[in-house]
């Protein structure tokens, strides 16, 4: 039998619709472009290029097969703090996949004002311009760090703690305009709390890099990896191809399964030290001259939880998602990419 997502697909192939990517330069912006470009959608793609990157636009396309000719995709270079530029973005859109934001909980405790303009008024922005455009469905990035303080495993839903950074208050935030907007406008939205989302494309660069591509570069530069705390801090590490399934099951979903939040994970448990193993053992084994050596522990970082795990039977009840990779299978797909973007 069909899964939902196996179904969605092939009803896409055959009915094409317009699709906004807010964020569209950015990992997981632009593995949605490479999806729905794929299924012969049209895309119209935003980003203002402050932490995507062309270059990401560029492969989404070739992966996809679609030449820049082809009208498939329209990009437009703009910021969504800025109103008008939100109001052009939703045009003729009938589903928008809001990813623009400035992630990172260290960048929001160094600079809250910046993280707050984008993560909330934009947010705001986009909400309205979406409102008046009669936009079928809005869905939006949320995020595990609204669970804050709450001590259970598996996280819920329904059950979250207070805040314990400025990315994790602009998220919550986002959450709650939501809610005011299907209440007061009777605006359709659904909320997608990722968790640690990982895949090709993830920026492997900065200050805010994430793990996985950070430590795959130092590896490969011969230097020795950091990790904050003890190593044995855990987090539900989900694979980028689970993300893009429930971005495209929520923005099609029935309507009883609007004006809520989902989990976008995997209800399991990775440590920081049994990643470090996962992702050294599969570069000793794809790169000639990587050698095994261990990490460097430092102080644990402000603003973080110590394990984060999800349960997504909400979103396999209502929405019908499956994960179709766990964390290995997951790490063995992107690895080629984390390894050919380091120039090894």
């Amino acid at each position: 039998m069909k899964s939902r997502y196996e179904a969605l697909q092939e009803e896409l192939m055959g009915r094409q619709r317009v699709w906004l990517i807010t964020g569209v330069a950015g990992f997981i912006g632009s593995n949605l472009l490479e999806t729905l470009l794929k299924l012969n959608q049209k895309v119209v793609g935003i980003d203002n290029l402050e932490t995507g990157y062309q270059k990401n636009m560029d492969q989404a396309l070739e992966g996809a097969g679609c030449s820049p000719e082809s009208g498939q995709f329209r990009f437009i270079e703009g910021d969504i703090t800025r109103l008008e530029d939100c109001r052009e973005a939703c045009e003729g859109v009938d589903y928008i996949l809001h990813q623009a934001a400035l992630g990172s909980v260290p960048r929001s405790i160094k600079d809250p004002i910046h993280t707050n303009g984008a993560n909330i008024d934009g947010f705001l922005n986009m909400l309205v311009a979406a409102r008046d455009a009669g936009v079928k469905r809005f869905v939006y990035a949320a995020s595990s760090s609204t669970y804050g303080d709450h001590p259970d495993l598996p996280k819920v839903e329904e059950r979250i703690g207070s805040p314990l950074s400025p990315y994790a208050v602009t998220k919550l935030v986002n959450e709650l305009y939501a809610g005011v907007f299907a209440r007061t406008y009777g605006f359709r939205t659904i909320g997608l709390r990722y968790f640690n989302i990982f895949g090709k494309r993830q920026d492997p660069q900065g200050a805010y890099a994430a793990v996985i591509p950070k430590w795959v570069s130092t590896i490969l530069a011969g230097e020795a990896c950091v990790i904050n705390g003890d190593g044995e801090t855990s987090r539900d590490f989900c694979y980028i191809d689970n993300a893009v399934q429930m971005n495209l099951l929520a923005a099609t979903a029935e309507e009883e399964a609007a004006d809520q939040v989902y989990n976008v994970a995997l209800n399991d448990r990775t440590s920081l030290n049994q990643l470090y193993k996962m992702v050294e053992e599969r570069l000793i084994q794809r790169v000639e001259g990587v050698v095994s050596r261990p990490p460097s522990y430092r102080d644990f970082r402000a603003g973080d939880v110590r394990h984060s795990q999800a349960d997504i039977s909400k979103a396999e009840k209502m929405l019908g998602y499956e994960p179709t990779q766990k964390v290995a299978v997951g790490l063995d797909e992107a690895m080629a990419w984390y390894v050919s973007e380091s120039g090894q």
